[in-house]
């Protein structure tokens, strides 16, 4: 093991434990360390967090949290839902912003789940035509919301609305206020425990960005590390439950924590027909990225090369 005057310093974000758990396991597993790695992990909470405000939710994509911590140099890496980077990435030097690039596909395959009231009449996707689901636009909840209903509704049919964080989000899905939303772990969970009815649910994939600055031999330590602290989440889940329950602010056990449903990989190179299809699909909707991005300005798979 390298000695602490050795090891390379890498700041990291950190949104919420099911997106970045594999980074909070590698740190707290000394997994990074082992590596040569100092990784200071920022955080930069979103939504997920029980007294979560509304910085993360600003209709400016580049005015939220994570973003304007990047954008002001306090963070070297982040990682958000694959279509939520895509949007970034191919965004930010027309924006004006520190540019970033796609590096990796990410470690969590994060469960969504859209989710109606105890007693609501809302039983099928069928029936979300024409209807809002509560989302956090252009993150994972609302890109995924899209992904899982265009099996059951025409696209133009699709609609969907910014109510909050996840916790107002699940109190109005709880009162009836809004017919639906999405929500992750340990959200889900919540959700189950108050009697919510959960209609659809799927796994979806993050995405590794970093700036231009932080070399390959580094980000493959990282993503070495992740992929070790993957296999041991999988292979324990429960042991990391205490990650999730501290975001839910006393609404949930740990035994109540659905620990099945968190699922890890070891990070992967983004490859150009991943790339192709995904940027190809987030087309085919009016304003969810802007066109004219290419993959050999838009990724970089420097950790395998």
């Amino acid at each position: 093991m390298s000695t602490q005057t050795e090891l390379k310093k890498v700041r990291a974000s950190v949104m919420n434990a099911v997106h970045d758990l594999a980074v909070l396991v590698a740190r707290d597993e000394g997994l990074f360390e082992a590596e040569g790695l100092d990784v200071e992990v920022v955080d930069t909470p979103g939504t997920f967090q029980a007294d979560a405000d509304h910085q993360a939710m600003r209709e400016q994509i580049f005015d939220r949290t994570m973003e304007a911590l990047y954008n002001a140099g306090a963070v070297d890496q982040y990682r958000m839902c694959e279509w939520g980077v895509m949007k970034r990435t191919v965004e930010a030097v027309g924006a004006g912003q520190r540019p970033a690039k796609i590096v990796a596909l990410g470690a969590a395959m994060s469960k969504m789940a859209i989710i109606t009231g105890p007693n609501s009449r809302f039983v099928e996707p069928e029936q979300f035509k024409d209807t809002p689901i509560a989302v956090s636009p252009f993150n994972g909840s609302h890109f995924t919301t899209l992904k899982m209903l265009e099996g059951f509704v025409k696209k133009e049919s699709i609609s969907t609305v910014n109510s909050g964080t996840m916790l107002e989000r699940l109190d109005a899905v709880v009162k009836g206020d809004i017919a639906a939303g999405n929500f992750s772990e340990p959200w889900i969970s919540v959700a189950q425990k108050q009697g919510c009815r959960i209609i659809m649910e799927s796994h979806s994939t993050r995405s590794e960005a970093a700036n231009d600055e932080l070399d390959g031999p580094t980000l493959a330590a990282m993503f070495r590390a992740e992929g070790v602290a993957a296999e041991m989440i999988n292979s324990n889940p429960r042991k990391y439950a205490h990650y999730f329950i501290a975001e839910a602010g006393g609404l949930l056990e740990p035994a109540e924590l659905q620990t099945w449903r968190l699922l890890y990989a070891a990070p992967a190179p983004y490859t150009r027909e991943r790339f192709e299809d995904t940027y190809e699909w987030m087309l085919g909707y009016p304003g969810l990225v802007e066109p004219g991005g290419i993959y050999d300005t838009v990724v970089d798979n420097r950790a395998w090369q």
